[in-house]
């Protein structure tokens, strides 16, 4: 006879979703968020408040945990939860000690820890390693009885296994399966989950409740976006991304018995798992006040982000929690009347607000007129202040430093090294305004130009955020245009997206007179960055190459530039930082260089041209 009440009705069952945004390291911070979003779900009359992965600690908390005094912290502050907790459980993400490491849900209710949840598979690729650090827990061996309802709890990766312990969960008699995840977002994720969640409680016949987080976290943003699916695999009720939620919803759990039955998948092969009381049902009167009912004939959906706002909220978000969670007082952007620098003070005034987002122009002697006038009117447009410093005295004076140190006294300087020496006299300019002003700089270089090189390292590359480091080019123009409509006007002025790129280091400098067409361009650095083709396949999907050839070199000459830039949100598939890490000395090489018969800035070890 198993341990928990096959019941043939529909049992109801209130879930808060409890999306919100923590800090690594944070103990005794997240402890109160926690503990201030678990009082809100009480007072909704819940029956499960749910949080996300690690939140007592925050995600990912990385090499604090090889920290004695960290992890005993993070103990202290689960038993500081557990106590806080009454009649409403609630699942909660920590770190466990017990001879080795755990990355751990815990279920608390009633002022005690009822009940620990191991991480069974530990995610290893891309941004994650978990097995750094943690020990893989054992398969599913309890379930919890919440309201009745026989609940199993898993963490994140433990969802992506198909044949993991949702599954085992499901044939153990588990009515609904409990995720709770720090799931971080790129472009695309989000459908991408759906269909896997959806798939696992068709196939395992249970309702599901998938908990995010949300939030930026150095490189990564957390996109939240928490879900819950009836045992056919519907979406029932989801939340916004992006944002910081705390929602109950009720939800009918259905008994998946006659499912299970009749479909194979659901059928059980092993004993049902013991099943221990953490909280009884409740009766219809105790549910005040009530809250939306989620269920498969009236779901309650957020509504969804196209695919250029969902990348611009990500922005905004990853620049907002860097600075906040920083302590920064203020950001430096310097403006060059250019697209790039101007998407990065949209990006910075949305996410900060105007007061704490400052311009600096920089114009030298190549500077157009337009492009000057072109900063100052998004300079109004964005109602931020800005400063003017023109940089034709330094330039000229440490031009002629160097003229006289090569023995040219009255020539000229290679048009490399010039440009050069004109962006990092900017790096200076705006590292010393950091200084002296407390403001975080966000440099406004994109992927495009980070992946080729097109950028001078300790110049325009000098700052501490790096806004759009992980968005192509051509995705831009497209944040740069949805941006305008958003405002229904030209925030961004429209002569900034309509004029070639140019980096103004010399008279009539275009970008595309070095570099491919950005439309040409960016497919190939998908291709070889983000799905690791070979020359052979790049070359059959762009149809020229030698572009192709050309392209690869720039790639993989500019890993020890980009090894020392600043970090920025990553927005696609695979990102320069944590998520690609090539060695910087190595002597495999995707294509042969070219024969060289002129100095190119794209080819020259150290320099390249200012990013705008």
């Amino acid at each position: 006879m198993p341990a928990h009440r096959y019941d043939l009705a529909v049992a109801r069952l209130r879930v808060a979703l409890c999306q919100i945004d923590l800090v690594v390291g944070d103990v005794s911070g997240n402890v109160g968020r926690i503990t201030d979003a678990l009082k809100k779900a009480e007072s909704a009359g819940s029956d499960l408040a749910v949080f996300p992965e690690l939140a007592v600690t925050g995600y990912p908390p990385e090499d604090l945990l090889m920290k004695p005094a960290f992890v005993r912290e993070n103990r202290r502050g689960l038993e500081e939860v557990a106590a806080s907790s009454s009649a409403c459980p609630a699942v909660v993400g920590y770190v466990e000690e017990a001879g080795n490491l755990y990355n751990a849900a815990a279920v608390v209710a009633g002022g005690q820890v009822a009940g620990t949840w191991r991480k069974n598979v530990l995610p290893n690729y891309g941004v994650f390693d978990e097995r750094r650090y943690f020990t893989p827990g054992e398969p599913p061996s309890a379930l919890y009885s919440i309201g009745g309802v026989p609940t199993g709890v898993v963490v994140c990766e433990d969802a992506w296994a198909p044949a993991g312990p949702i599954g085992e969960l499901g044939e153990g008699g588990a009515e609904l399966v409990v995720v709770i995840n720090a799931s971080p977002y790129r472009r695309g994720a989000l459908e991408e989950r759906r269909r896997m969640l959806a798939t696992r409680a068709a196939d395992a016949s249970v309702g599901l409740v998938y908990l995010n987080l949300v939030g930026g976290q150095d490189e990564l943003v957390f996109d939240g976006g928490s879900m819950i699916f009836d045992n056919d695999g519907s979406l029932v009720a989801s939340l916004p991304q992006f944002e910081e939620h705390v929602e109950a919803f009720d939800i009918e759990i259905e008994s998946s018995y006659r499912k299970r039955l009749s479909d194979p998948r659901g059928q059980r092969r092993g004993p049902a798992l013991r099943s221990l009381a953490v909280s009884p049902p409740r009766r219809e009167e105790e549910r005040r006040p009530p809250v939306r009912l989620a269920e498969r004939h009236s779901p309650q959906l957020a509504r969804r982000l196209g695919p250029a706002e969902e990348v611009y909220r990500a922005l905004v978000t990853g620049t907002r929690d860097y600075f906040e969670k920083g302590g920064f007082e203020g950001v430096l952007v310097s403006l060059s009347g250019g697209i790039d620098s101007s998407l990065v003070a949209a990006v910075a005034v949305d996410a900060l607000g105007p007061q704490k987002v400052h311009g600096v122009l920089l114009p030298s002697r190549y500077s157009s007129d337009h492009s000057i006038q072109d900063a100052l009117v998004l300079v109004a447009n964005l109602g931020i202040d800005a400063h003017t410093i023109e940089i034709e005295r330094a330039h000229a004076a440490l031009a002629g430093l160097l003229e006289e140190c090569l023995g040219r006294p009255g020539g000229s300087l290679d048009g490399v090294t010039d440009e050069n020496l004109q962006a990092r006299i900017r790096g200076n300019l705006v590292m010393a305004l950091s200084n002296e002003l407390g403001w975080l700089v966000l440099t406004t270089g994109n992927k495009s130009e980070m992946a080729v090189g097109y950028a001078t390292l300790y110049g325009d590359m000098a700052g501490g955020f790096a806004v759009i480091k992980d968005v192509p080019k051509t995705l831009v123009y497209e944040l740069a245009s949805w941006r305008n409509r958003v405002a229904g006007a030209d925030l961004i002025p429209e002569r900034v997206i309509d004029k070639p790129p140019s980096a103004e280091l010399r008279p009539g400098q275009r970008d595309d007179e070095s570099l491919p067409p950005y439309e040409v361009l960016d497919p190939i650095l998908e291709g070889y960055v983000e799905r690791d083709l070979t020359l052979e396949e790049l070359a059959s999907e762009a149809g020229d190459a030698e572009i192709v050839r050309r392209v690869v070199e720039l790639v993989d000459r500019a890993e020890y530039k980009r090894r020392q830039a600043a970090p920025g949100p990553r927005v696609t598939s695979r990102g320069f930082g944590k998520d690609r890490r090539m060695p910087v000395t190595n002597r495999f090489r995707n294509a042969e260089p070219a024969p060289r018969s002129t100095r190119d800035v794209d080819e020259e070890p150290v320099g390249g041209r200012r990013p705008r």
